[in-house]
């Protein structure tokens, strides 16, 4: 660990570009990134800030992708809420702004992280850079509080690295130059192809991943077929986890020879009503929390998904996934007009026609299946690069 002192000293004819981040979906994205700007070593002083505002799941991705952070504010306590995370990166950011003074402080997408150290760059005169910047619902509660973030985000930032021709309409239409908008594709497709071909080119990974596996599940995950489900938004909590709930149990109902895998977020609203309705089943296999290269390996051989969260909304189409999202609205509307993603909401009924059509239906599958990701290439990170490169 360096200290931040030790980081002033730094050659002055390189630009200092600093990344912050906190949990497990933005270090996932921003991970290619930084290896990106660390092979130019030449160009770039890089510098690796993490909040830990999800501690152990930012942990597991470190180690994967053998990130080591240069400072940790280690900011994750017991019962915390959004007061307490916002007001403790704020405050922690103060103190690695004054001494370094970076030239460059890239936060990615939507988090409790990303805003706070956005609005501490602004009041420290440091550039923000925003990576995943324009993704909109354009209802300030839907994601809570994630479109309050983004939004505000934007409003500071001096370059907007969006994902696609969409996100980057939306920051027009706020007025945003287009001079400091730079589209470039998702990260998350840089880290999806940098784990599998790792996984691909490492036998002992291979072998460790299957394992894992292995131990969790009952069946070959391989030769049968199953739906890989992710469940854990706030704004699901309370009776839509229930009618999600009603809605697996009565496809696993349906479905018999089909299995549903879900790793269960640890977060009680979750535990109780999915283990309460879904425990007994013999063909759901609720499994603990995966780390992202087993997730990734199973998300790689399963049939379909079905989930309220947003990266995978990028990650599955890149695998001719078909993807039903169990939510109203999402920032994400490129892969729906493409025709790899569908929106179910969190009503019994709807989950089970959307599900029930995909397994029934060949024919519809197939069309999703085969519809063009519209998230990119995998080249995001040369991009952004290239950007930073000017500044």
């Amino acid at each position: 660990m360096v200290h931040v002192y030790e980081l002033i000293g730094m050659r002055k004819n390189k630009k200092k570009i600093m990344l912050v981040f906190g949990t497990r979906p933005e270090a996932i994205k921003m991970a290619p990134l930084v290896h990106a700007l660390k092979a130019e070593s030449d160009q770039f002083d890089v510098q690796v800030c993490v909040t830990a505002q999800h501690r152990q799941m930012l942990d597991q991705v470190l180690r994967i992708f053998e990130i080591t952070p240069d400072l940790d504010l280690n900011l994750m306590k017991p019962d915390q809420d959004l007061f307490d995370v916002t007001a403790s990166v704020l405050h922690g950011m103060k103190y690695v702004f004054r001494p370094i003074k970076p030239d460059a402080v890239l936060v990615h997408g939507d988090t409790t992280t990303t805003l706070a150290t956005a609005i501490a760059g602004f009041y420290a005169g440091v550039p923000v850079g925003h990576v995943e910047a324009g993704l909109r619902t354009h209802d300030l509660y839907a994601p809570f509080p994630e479109e309050f973030n983004r939004q505000v985000v934007s409003k500071v930032t001096r370059w907007h690295f969006a994902p696609t021709e969409l996100s980057r309409n939306n920051l027009i239409a706020e007025r945003v130059s287009h001079q400091r908008i730079t589209v470039t594709g998702n990260t998350v497709i840089d880290a999806l192809h940098w784990i599998l071909k790792r996984i691909k080119d490492e036998s002992k990974l291979l072998i460790r991943v299957k394992e894992q596996l292995h131990s969790m599940l009952p069946f070959d995950y391989i030769a049968n077929r199953f739906v890989l489900i992710t469940g854990h938004r706030r704004e699901n909590f309370g009776d839509r986890f229930l009618q999600i709930c009603q809605a697996l149990r009565e496809l696993a109902s349906r479905f018999t020879t089909t299995h549903f895998v879900y790793p269960v977020h640890l977060n009680p609203n979750v535990q109780q009503p999915v283990c309460e309705i879904l425990a007994e089943l013999a063909n759901v296999h609720l499994i603990k929390p995966l780390d992202y290269e087993p997730f990734v390996y199973l998300l790689n051989h399963c049939y379909l998904v079905l989930t309220d969260s947003g990266g995978i909304q990028e990650e599955a189409p890149s695998l001719g996934k078909p993807v039903l999202v169990m939510r109203d609205v999402t920032e994400r509307p490129e892969a729906i007009e493409a025709g790899t993603v569908e929106l179910v909401g969190a009503k019994q009924s709807r989950i089970i026609k959307g599900v029930s059509r995909l397994l029934d239906d060949d024919r519809h599958y197939q069309c999703m299946s085969r519809a063009r990701n519209p998230y990119g290439d995998g080249q995001a990170c040369a991009r952004i690069v290239e950007i930073l490169r000017t500044i």
